[in-house]
């Protein structure tokens, strides 16, 4: 859904593989997924953070707890985008993070 509106992904099949692809790419956004191999999605922010504390990542989870969220936005989180995704959702919150907002929908 990305792709079909002009955005240009890289996707990580795991936790290592996803801080190494942001330590040599430095995507402009990042939708990390909380569960994941390896480290948890709440586990790779801090992470990602510390290489780069103006990273812009938005955290996607079918958890709806409060707390969930809660954590996701201590540990830097711009945003949060409930799952199953739902296209209108997504590519609102990416435009709207790219555009230098916050998303906490």
């Amino acid at each position: 859904m990305l792709e079909s509106a002009g955005h240009s992904i890289e996707e990580a099949a795991n936790a290592n593989d996803a801080l190494e692809r942001y330590y040599l790419k430095r995507p402009d956004l990042v939708l990390l997924d909380i569960v994941m191999e390896g480290l948890s999605g709440l586990e790779v922010l801090p992470r990602i953070k510390e290489m780069d504390p103006d990273a812009r990542v938005v955290v996607a989870s079918a958890d709806i707890q409060t707390s969930t969220r809660d954590e996701a936005q201590a540990a830097g989180a711009v945003g949060f985008i409930n799952k199953p995704f739902v296209r209108e959702q997504v590519l609102e919150t990416v435009s709207h993070v790219l555009a230098g907002g916050m998303a906490w929908n």
